[in-house]
């Protein structure tokens, strides 16, 4: 175990796995907030400050595991914003654009990243003695970000695909359904032991080469990513 390539691997995927985790908490309360849910608005939560969204468990101790352990993606959460669906204007669609307004953020940041990578190779010159961290900065924020919209929506409660999916059920339905989420913990512990989980690599590769490509197109780099 090297602690030092792990710290060094934990400093370059850090600060994508904070825009990543608080962006898509604050999608989730600005989308709410739009669809007549000031919850989150009136507890402080938008805001892009990562202080305010820290999860001790999520954002703090599991970087450190993931430091000592060597993990090769940086992976856990911030604080969920408070969403109240009682209080949206039209239960169904406030619902179901809330719960993918997460996941959908994450998208758009590793579309963003995929720019910033491009244009890095194209108009930095190499030997900037930032060059290195800040590109790897911008591919860890490809992958993880697509890696967390998908994980997120898994169909298990509370993640965000299970919100899609009570978008559409009757209450009585929502209810035996939310009953599910006492297992989630044990299902998704499986899911990572078995490494079923890996059935994500293939579309995150997927996504993530075509969004490079298409930031390759928009800087005349097509050719040559």
């Amino acid at each position: 175990m090297d602690f030092a390539v792990n710290l060094q691997r934990l400093a370059i995927q850090f600060i994508p796995f904070m825009m990543a985790v608080v962006f898509h908490e604050v999608a989730h309360g600005f989308v709410a907030n739009r669809w007549g849910d000031p919850t989150a608005r009136d507890a402080g939560r938008l805001t892009f400050n990562p202080l305010v969204h820290l999860d001790p468990v999520g954002t703090l101790l599991f970087p450190i595991i993931n430091m000592v352990t060597g993990i090769p993606l940086l992976i856990g959460w911030a604080k969920p914003v408070p969403i109240n669906p009682t209080r949206f204007k039209r239960y169904r669609p406030g619902l179901f654009w809330v719960s993918l307004a997460g996941p959908g953020m994450n998208l758009i940041l590793a579309f963003l990243s995929a720019i910033v990578f491009v244009a890095m190779i194209r108009f930095v010159p190499q030997d900037f003695y930032l060059f290195d961290p800040l590109v790897g900065m911008t591919r860890v924020g490809i992958s993880l970000n697509i890696w967390l919209a998908l994980f997120n929506l898994i169909p298990l409660p509370p993640l965000d695909g299970s919100k899609v999916v009570e978008s559409m059920l009757s209450y009585n339905a929502t209810k035996k359904y939310e009953q599910l989420g006492a297992y989630s913990m044990f299902i998704l512990i499986g899911l990572m032991v078995t490494g079923a989980l890996s059935i994500f690599v293939g579309p995150v590769n997927f996504i993530s080469n075509f969004l490079l490509k298409i930031a390759a197109t928009i800087f005349g780099m097509g050719g040559l990513l």
